[in-house]
């Protein structure tokens, strides 16, 4: 997976002599293809990088990667949404599984002309959008946006040979292989297993090995590209790990950053070396344990994947809230400070995230959800809240009138302590009894005040659970079912 590169250029930092040696190794995308309906800025100076790995056949990849489907045509082997939190000190890599459905909005096409909507289309259709070789990483950029409601900063690409050069650069990564991998494995189409090309267990590897490590899909697990992100998260950490173990110094750095960047393709805000290095300096100082991979909710749907909503906009709804997996705040304010890679100013040290509802027990008490607002989607996020405390939702739907200015609680005869219970997740939720049987939750424009200031009001605790930190047993989480 050729987004390793990227990564590693981000956290790694750099030096002044790499300077000169790595600005005419970097080429850039033209920015007019970016979206003029994007989502604002975040004035907390979090910062959002897209990593892409490409996988075209195109000149030297074709030996690398082997001739396939898509010849010269640039395809998203690998898409990784980076968020660095404003304090600089957590980090977020969210895997975005190239079969997922989604919404591509309008893309610029190589003739000038601009693609309509496609809804329901398959994610790594946008980078190909255009057919040529290097891609529409702005395409794809357009893509991640309109799904995750962040603005991203920075957007990177890099191909086949940019990751083994890397990987040949820093002498290997040590992996760990949950089996035997053969080459009929690598290419299903052989018709029989072939020769072994990585025993199990742990090993070092580079170049084609390593390519093939972090692009094996047959043979492991379910077979599945889900399977697949989690080994290249694996890998991700392990050459995050020997980059910071080896020091941040010219001769650690400048093969690394020479071969990388020979295959480096960036939007024009990355467009030196000068530039690169001064973002990555500002994450030299993430911590492993700080540094999480998670892969976005999903499900199968038939050979492609849905995207499991509420559970994907709630993910998404706390990283734009500047929120860590467990519910951390990490704005970075106050306290003393690190660099900041937009503005140059300091921000401060992480914070506990003060405690958006009290710990209430539902169990046994079911409730309706009635949105008594304008605003699209809060009954289905007051549901999530109610489900992560136990309760039972027995359905959504929009109130008979949608101008409550305060959330209300309708109860029926005995059932006042119940919904006493259910407004304890609400602060400021009314109560009223009526003659009906059983709780309904109607939310009014208070509940969207406070969810567009704050988000979600549960921690994604099932997310923090799947994350990987850079730190993590290598042999762990290598595989899915």
């Amino acid at each position: 997976m050729a987004v390793a590169v990227s990564f590693v250029l981000l956290v790694a930092g750099g030096v002044g002599a790499i300077y000169f040696r790595l600005n005419a190794n970097i080429s850039t995308f033209d920015s007019a293809g970016l979206s003029k309906d994007r989502p604002d800025a975040d004035d907390n100076t979090s910062v959002n990088v897209l990593l892409i790995g490409s996988d075209s056949r195109a000149g030297g990849n074709a030996k690398l990667g082997g001739k396939g489907q898509s010849g010269a045509i640039g395809r998203s082997d690998t898409t990784i949404l980076l968020h660095v939190y404003p304090d600089h000190r957590h980090a977020v890599g969210v895997s975005i599984p190239r079969d997922s459905i989604v919404d591509i909005p309008p893309c610029l096409l190589p003739d000038g002309r601009w693609s309509p909507d496609q809804p329901g289309a398959v994610f790594n259709a946008a980078f190909s959008m255009g057919d040529t070789a290097k891609g529409n990483p702005a395409c794809t950029q357009n893509t991640v946006e309109k799904l995750t409601g962040m603005r991203v900063d920075h957007t990177m690409v890099v191909d086949f040979e940019g990751f083994a050069a890397m990987t040949t650069a820093v002498h290997g990564v040590e992996v760990c292989v949950p089996n035997d991998v053969h080459s009929g494995d690598m290419n299903p189409d052989l018709g029989y297993q072939g020769k072994l090309i990585l025993p199990k267990g742990m090993q070092k590897v580079s170049g084609q090995k390593a390519l093939d490590y972090v692009r094996v899909r047959h043979g492991i697990g379910d077979s599945s590209d889900v399977g697949r992100m989690l080994r290249q998260q694996a890998f991700l950490s392990a050459l995050i790990a020997k980059i910071k173990g080896q020091g941040m110094n010219p001769t650690t750095l400048l093969p690394l950053a020479d071969a990388a960047t020979k295959s480096l393709t960036v939007d024009p805000g990355l467009g030196s070396a000068a530039k690169l290095v001064s973002f990555g300096l500002s994450l030299k100082h993430i911590d492993l344990r700080n540094i999480q991979f998670i892969t976005a909710p999903w499900r199968y749907a038939g050979p492609r994947m849905d995207l499991v909503h509420p559970d994907v906009d709630e993910l998404f709804a706390e990283l734009r809230a500047n929120r860590t997996l467990s519910g951390a705040s990490a704005a970075g304010k106050g306290g003393s400070g690190t660099l900041d890679a937009k503005s140059g100013q300091t921000s401060g040290q992480v914070g506990v995230r003060p405690s958006a509802a009290p710990h209430v027990d539902g169990t046994g008490i079911s409730v309706g959800v009635f949105n008594g607002t304008t605003t699209d989607g809060l009954a289905t996020s007051a549901s999530a809240t109610l489900s992560k405390s136990g309760f039972t939702v027995t359905g959504t739907a929009t109130a008979k009138s949608q101008d409550h200015r305060t959330t209300l609680v309708e109860y029926g005869a005995g059932e006042a302590a119940q919904a006493v219970t259910v407004a304890k997740l609400f602060p400021g939720a009314e109560l009223e009894a009526l003659p009906m049987s059983g709780i309904n939750l109607v939310v009014g424009q208070d509940y969207a005040d406070s969810a567009a200031a704050s988000g979600p009001a549960v921690p994604l605790k099932s997310l923090a659970d799947q994350a990987r930190t850079a730190d993590a047993d290598p042999c762990s989480k290598l595989s899915y079912g």
